[in-house]
């Protein structure tokens, strides 16, 4: 029996036994690596504008402490659940491994729609959040970040929480925030920009001649709004398919990226732009491309889509959009470069690590310097993925969830059963 269920935790549990497999674990030692350490659940009571008194559901799970603190974002959703929670906080272990990161992953948030919430209550409810998390985070224990629902803004006031409880300023105690506030510059791009730099590596692999070639983007929002805007304008990409939640918009001569930037910046979302160029939403994926990037939920790429698709890469940007049963096919397939997840969207948590140091240093280091250090760090991991898929004939996803999941074994193995 667990307290973690689900569609996206058990995803995360039949990859985990593929790679657990593969690499011939003993079962014994298997729950230890998949189970989280520590698993948070709380409630968090907010005055809403109109008197109410209501009562939201948070939830904080620590995946394990053998390198470092746990390190993971904040989802603010209507939707969320513990096993979505624990999911997302396995993936991070195996992502922070793979980078090289000393830390364990980790993830938490609140079951609330952010948009229905008025900023006095979304500041509320992020206060009252942290409150709630303080006996169980640190600089040393548990570093938050911005996830889905949240932001800058949020980091901010989680930041601020936890300073006037240990009565001075912990910038250190979050990633993502304002860089007034000890942010670091780089940061808010970092994810977007590292999807676009291994698509880059990517087309030099399989030579794609990135000037002129097509890209399509699902998830307008941080993540595939910057690997959108930096596949065009640094790559020479054109990109044919966006979409968001509120609409999808496809032209194989090539969006007009500008105009739709100003119109979400002005509006929030890609509805209203246009009526000519609209597509069904999951069609999309299904456009002939040489590049996919599905930047927004879990689990959208299926064994029923799989045989659908036309790209030639298939970069993940968000955690978790393609299925076990979906890898089957594509591995089938052949003919389709997968840069898995716990690779291709790591920018965003190198980058927060940059931070975590500096703050921790007192010393700040330039955009240039933190891009070059990204781009330092996500050459090694690309490399090292490569060389294991090659030598030991094994898709990348194999090669790249085995690397973190061996790091993580052997430190557990080192240091024994507390961590």
């Amino acid at each position: 029996m667990t307290i973690y269920t689900g569609p996206v935790f058990e995803m995360a549990r039949t990859q985990f036994g593929l790679i657990a497999e593969h690499l011939e674990i003993p079962h014994d030692e298997r729950d230890r690596l998949l189970y989280p350490k520590r698993a948070v659940a709380v409630s968090v009571p907010v005055h809403m504008d109109d008197g109410r008194l209501v009562v939201f559901q948070g939830y904080r799970v620590q995946h394990h402490l053998t390198f470092g603190p746990t390190k993971g974002g904040t989802r603010f959703s209507s939707t969320l659940d513990i096993g979505e929670v624990a999911a997302l906080a396995v993936w991070m272990s195996w992502k922070c491994a793979l980078a090289g990161l000393p830390y364990g992953g980790a993830k938490g948030g609140v079951a609330c729609d952010p948009p229905a919430l008025s900023r006095r209550e979304l500041e509320a409810v992020s206060r009252r959040y942290m409150q709630e998390m303080i006996p169980f985070v640190s600089p040393q224990t548990d570093v938050m970040a911005p996830d889905m629902g949240t932001n800058e803004q949020v980091m901010a006031w989680f930041m601020d929480t936890y300073s006037v409880h240990e009565g001075h300023a912990v910038s250190e105690i979050v990633t993502g925030k304002p860089v007034s506030l000890g942010g670091t510059e780089g940061r808010r791009e970092a994810t977007g920009r590292g999807v676009a730099h291994l698509v880059r590596r990517a087309c030099d692999v399989i030579g794609v001649a990135p000037q002129g070639a097509t890209a399509i983007v699902q998830g307008f929002g941080n993540v595939g709004s910057v690997s959108a805007y930096t596949l065009a304008r640094r790559h020479g990409m054109r990109i044919t398919g966006l979409s968001d939640h509120t609409v999808a918009l496809f032209d194989p001569s090539g969006l007009p990226l500008d105009a739709i930037e100003r119109h979400v910046g002005k509006h929030g979302v890609l509805a209203g732009f246009t009526n000519q160029m609209t597509i069904d939403g999951p069609a999309l994926l299904e456009q002939p491309c040489d590049v996919l990037v599905p930047a927004a939920l879990e689990r959208v790429i299926t064994a029923a889509n799989a045989p659908r698709l036309r790209c030639r890469i298939l970069a993940e940007g968000a955690n978790g959009p393609t299925t076990p049963d979906a890898d089957a096919v594509l591995d089938e397939r052949g003919d389709v470069f997968v840069i898995p997840d716990i690779l291709c969207n790591s920018g965003g948590v190198i980058v927060s690590y940059f931070e975590w140091v500096q703050d921790l240093q007192r010393l700040f280091w330039t955009e240039a310097e933190v891009n070059n250090r990204l781009e330092h760090l996500l050459d090694g991991a690309f490399v090292e993925v490569r060389t294991r898929a090659l030598e030991r004939r094994t898709s990348n996803r194999t090669a790249a969830m085995a690397i973190g999941v061996e790091k993580v074994r052997a430190g557990k193995r080192l240091r024994g059963l507390f961590p």
